[in-house]
């Protein structure tokens, strides 16, 4: 769909890549179910038992094919795998150390192609990860509500690293981010 001054509207760097199977949306949703699914899967294991080493390799597994099966550049879900998971693993020691998760929310700008400029988004999440393990300290029985907390602006902040995504691009072609068709 053309606009009135002949561009097209913006869209996800992600959407226009050549991919060997499947389609963008459903590569993108796809992956980050099993990436958040694994995650979980991990957090919520531990070696004390058969099951919970089962959720710990599963979870793990869940993850690194979350990171591959997303619509990106071979080079970049390959640098996301290594932090990520051991950012999942490091979650283990509880909510006092919800800042690792700052490696998988840049893994993910990294992934979905984000301009630099959309990075001091990742200060929010920082600020959430302290903010929330302060106030849930070392015990893991507050995990559950501080991994809320800070899944919730993770998932915010991505957002908004979109929208910085987004104007950067409008102005680049020559347009004001508040002009129509944007």
């Amino acid at each position: 769909m053309a606009e009135r001054n002949g561009s097209t509207p913006w869209r996800e760097p992600t959407s226009e890549l050549a991919l060997r199977w499947g389609a963008p949306r459903t590569r993108t949703l796809g992956g980050l179910l099993l990436i958040v699914g694994g995650g979980l899967a991990v957090a919520g294991g531990s070696p004390a038992s058969a099951f919970t080493n089962f959720l710990l390799a599963a979870g793990s597994a869940a993850h690194v094919v979350g990171w591959s099966v997303l619509p990106s550049a071979g080079w970049r879900r390959v640098v996301a795998i290594g932090p990520s998971t051991f950012a999942m693993w490091f979650l283990l020691t509880g909510p006092g150390w919800l800042g690792i998760l700052l490696l998988p929310y840049l893994a993910w700008m990294l992934v979905r192609h984000r301009p630099l400029a959309a990075y001091p988004t990742a200060i929010f999440v920082f600020a959430a990860a302290v903010f929330a393990g302060r106030a849930y300290g070392e015990e893991y029985s507050g995990m559950l509500p501080a991994l809320g907390i800070v899944g919730g602006v993770m998932v915010l902040s991505a957002w908004a690293a979109r929208a910085v995504h987004a104007a950067q691009s409008q102005v680049r072609r020559g347009r004001k981010p508040s002009e129509p068709g944007t």
